[in-house]
């Protein structure tokens, strides 16, 4: 049976949680049962089934994000929060 598609907040959303600089704070919660992405109370909350092991969550929170903003992960930048679960991301501008 196929899996459901994970349900991400609009592109738009998550963007406007970014500060002037570009930087998105992420609060993550790894080894979840399944990858999601909210929002709530001005906050963006990521949940990831990989657990904290060699970056595996890292990998996992930028590709989560990356997904939701349609863009490569590769263009996304854990800037902070290496080993915490309180995340900072640095986001590509958005073309117009």
């Amino acid at each position: 049976m196929a899996k459901p598609r994970a349900d991400y907040p609009a592109a738009g959303e998550i963007r406007a949680l970014a500060d002037s600089a570009g930087r998105l704070a992420v609060r993550v919660t790894p080894g979840a049962r399944e990858d999601a992405l909210t929002i709530d109370g001005g906050k963006l909350f990521a949940r990831v089934r990989a657990v904290p092991d060699s970056g595996k969550a890292n990998a996992a929170v930028l590709a989560v994000v990356a997904k939701a903003l349609g863009v490569a992960p590769s263009r996304l930048e854990l800037l902070r929060g290496g080993t915490s679960r309180e995340k900072l991301v640095a986001i590509p501008a958005q073309r117009e």
